[in-house]
């Protein structure tokens, strides 16, 4: 047995799932390191198992979507600028603008994007309206970011689910 108090264990598993949870609603939430809270709970509820039913193949495989769900966190904000025809130094405001927006939660992360892309948009003597075409094309990166974040934590804790049930199954 991998603890010997029950109690120790009850609060483990209560810590596990409330990192689940608590990372499912980060997905969206702004301040809150959505998916890697995800994978953190998951892998600590394989560990309270002992790597029973769910072993470190299907870790990796959770490991990498929450990799891939952080890349996309910065990659679709600047590719939303770009497809408006925003430029390198509006790409690299909105992509600043969203890393100095966390620090003011969900409306910093619409509105940091939107202003950097803005702000490096006109620095390239682009007009008003250009630049807003811009700020708005980051701001619906960040959207599309959101969106696929949640997706991913959503899979990631079915995908768990299922290699937990599958495991237990009868052969």
């Amino acid at each position: 047995m991998l603890f010997e108090s029950t109690a120790l264990l009850g609060l483990l598993w209560t810590i596990a799932i409330a990192l689940v949870v608590i990372g499912v609603a980060g997905a969206v939430l702004p301040v809150l390191p959505g998916v890697p809270l995800v994978l953190l709970g998951l892998i600590l509820i394989s560990w309270l198992d002992g790597f029973v039913r769910v072993g470190w193949g299907t870790l990796g495989l959770l490991t990498a979507l929450t990799v891939l769900s952080v890349l996309i966190d910065f990659l679709a904000t600047a590719e939303g600028a770009r497809r408006t025809g925003a430029g390198r130094l509006a790409i690299l405001g909105a992509t600043l603008g969203l890393l100095f927006g966390f620090f003011f939660g969900l409306v910093g992360i619409l509105l940091g994007p939107f202003i950097g892309a803005m702000i490096g948009h006109l620095l390239t003597r682009a007009g008003l309206e250009a630049s807003m075409q811009a700020g708005l094309g980051a701001t619906l990166g960040v959207l599309v970011a959101t969106v696929v974040k949640v997706l991913i934590a959503v899979v990631m804790v079915l995908w768990y689910l299922l290699a937990w049930w599958w495991s237990g199954s009868p052969a």
